[in-house]
């Protein structure tokens, strides 16, 4: 579904974003802003800002910012167009209808999601049948409560191979939709349901719906658990079994595990932070998901090798998106089911509270690799450490705390393992000379579009449209050094609001959040007078120019080129915007002269 941008402005005008926000977060008014504390990361000191003057929210903490689309598409994990339809059904605008076409995808996912929903229903009532006594022999087994299975909607498939498909087609789905739904199998032979003879387990997005079914199968049948296949609506590797209740949870941390029965154990005893992985090993994709609630993360995987293999790959992962990392033990038991039936609540409470920091619990799994009584065996096993500690942490500060660490735990020396954490950087250093010359080269781009400087004469002209036409007089494009700040000035020139620039970065996220800070920054809450915010526009220019000047002489070589730089140097040094009502030089009939004056003259 496409909305043109008038009614996305009307949507955005309709929508005040300290009422949106002010229902999910406590907001105290200072000055012209509203503080709280931030919903995307753990903070206890307010940081979290809300204008009502821009309608826009600016993190100083985390950085996250924009308008009250953008917001809702963040707390709640929507779609950009998912969002602006429930704000627009908020503020009573009535969204124009597109004709839905049998192959728009659109009204795919929306029957894939009445599919879904019928679907989830038929397994509810096959498990409070009869023909679903093996499924409730099964929960009890697994001692799950009543409130239990009905909290996370089971279900069950019966041994019939056919019975969900004679359902939908009794309530008028067609076989093209059916087939993109991914719950049957379409044969030479026949149609069959993909679930059959299995426990169900519904998998919902954030907002209830069901997008997916799990299903374990009653006996031996293989395979043990079987997921949904990807559909329009379903990415195993983008969601996360009971996230849509857990991130209700007061706790400010997830415990990720490895199976359904594992969560909804936990949820039953108590333990509504629990979340797991689809059928698949952990991925980027879900990290970033649980990143969006909380950054500390408990892993409670089994035992096993099998866990403690998808526990390392998950410490992996967590790690290179900034998030904490903490392992739960539950041994002498295989996994929290059991763990919970045998101890009880506050075994685990303990456990959770004894959880051993990800990296050092990686350290101490290293101990089984090597025999530590043989000295060329403890020698590899402080070279793998020495090897981890070199690969997991790039800042020096954070890298020297894990190996005192480290080396105060397992009782090593401290220099023995600095000593091979640098004897390996070093060899890598020559192996990889050209990659970090090249990412010297990048950083050194990025530093350029993070130059203050340009970043705050940015900031004034996308809060002040009226300065664009005095700035761009004096500023050319070339007086930028970083080319996003070029291409943000450019759009300037050509008439485009600070609203309209931030719309059209909407699918880049990085650059959008920069434009949010800029749009967000301290001229708003400075409260200037109108010959003030000139002078500051003015101190810019000046700066930028003699930024460029200052490029210019470092490549001059010849003495007539430098003596022309000092002398623009000096001009430059000595401008000021003059403004008053008289100079001949007027434009539009603004009292300000449009070229520069000296500060020793005080003329045009």
């Amino acid at each position: 579904m496409y909305y043109g941008e008038d009614i996305v402005e009307e949507v955005r005008q309709k929508t005040d974003i300290v009422d949106l926000v002010g229902q999910y977060v406590h907001l105290k008014k200072k000055g012209s802003s509203y503080f709280g504390l931030c919903p995307f990361h753990g903070e206890k000191t307010a940081s979290f800002s809300v204008s009502p003057g821009k309608q826009i929210f600016y993190c100083f903490g985390c950085g996250k910012a924009g308008d009250s689309i953008r917001f809702l598409m963040e707390y709640e994990n929507l779609s950009f167009v998912e969002a602006l339809e429930e704000l627009a059904e908020r503020a009573n605008v009535t969204l124009p209808k597109e004709e839905k076409r049998d192959k728009g995808e659109e009204d795919l996912r929306y029957k894939i999601l009445e599919i879904n929903k019928q679907a989830a229903l038929f397994y509810v009532k096959q498990l409070r049948s009869e023909k679903g006594k093996q499924g409730l022999a099964y929960c009890a087994k697994r001692k799950l409560s009543g409130e239990s299975i009905t909290h996370f909607g089971l279900g069950y498939a019966g041994k019939e191979r056919d019975s969900l498909y004679q359902y939908c087609k009794s309530l008028g789905f067609k076989d093209r939709v059916l087939q993109e739904s991914g719950l049957f199998s379409f044969k030479e032979n026949g149609v069959y349901d993909k679930f059959f003879n299995r426990l169900i387990f519904p998998i919902m997005d954030l907002h209830n719906r069901v997008i997916g079914f799990g299903g374990r199968v009653m006996g031996d049948g293989e395979p043990k658990y079987l997921n949904s296949p990807e559909t329009k609506l379903f990415d195993k590797s983008r969601n996360l079994f009971a996230l849509n209740f857990s991130r209700k949870s007061r706790a400010n941390y997830f415990i990720l595990c490895e199976g359904y029965m594992d969560v909804i154990s936990l949820h039953q005893w108590g333990f509504s932070e629990a979340v797991a992985a689809l059928g698949t090993a952990f991925t980027e994709q879900q990290a970033d998901l649980m990143k969006r609630f909380n950054s500390l993360i408990y892993l409670c995987f089994d035992s096993d090798g099998a866990g403690k293999k998808a526990c390392k790959r998950a410490i992996s992962i967590l790690r290179e998106k900034k998030l904490e990392g903490k392992v739960i033990r539950l041994s002498p038991y295989k996994d929290p089911d059991e763990f919970l039936k045998a101890e009880g609540k506050e075994a685990f409470e303990k456990r959770i509270e004894e959880a051993k920091n990800a990296f050092l619990w990686e350290v101490e799994e290293k101990k089984t690799e090597f025999d530590l009584h043989d000295p060329a065996g403890m020698q590899k096993y402080m070279e793998s450490i020495a090897e981890l500690l070199r690969t997991s942490f790039s800042d020096p500060v954070e890298r020297e705390n894990y190996l005192k660490a480290v080396a105060r735990e397992q009782m090593l020396k401290a220099e023995n393992l600095q000593h091979l954490v640098d004897k390996e950087e070093e060899k890598t250093q020559l192996s990889f000379g050209l990659r970090k010359n090249v990412g010297r080269q990048e950083k050194k781009r990025e530093e350029k579009w993070n130059s203050p400087l340009e970043e705050e004469f940015l900031s004034v002209l996308m809060q002040r449209n009226e300065f664009v036409d005095l700035a761009k007089i004096y500023i050319e494009e070339v007086d930028f050094q970083g080319d996003f700040a070029k291409e943000i000035y450019l759009k300037l020139l050509s008439g485009l609001s600070a609203k309209a620039i931030l719309d059209s970065y909407q699918n880049e996220e990085e650059k959008y959040q920069k434009l949010v800070k800029l749009y967000h920054g301290d001229l708003y809450h400075m409260d200037l007078e109108k010959d003030e915010e000139k002078k500051l526009l003015s101190d810019y220019i000046r700066q930028l120019k003699l930024q460029k000047i200052e490029e210019k002489i470092k490549e001059v070589t010849d003495a007539e080129g430098l003596s022309h730089c000092f002398k623009e140097r000096d001009k430059w040094e000595h401008f000021s915007l003059y403004f008053h009502s008289s100079c001949k030089g007027r434009k539009g009939g603004e009292n300000h002269c449009l070229r520069y004056r000296t500060s020793s003259t005080g003329k045009c």
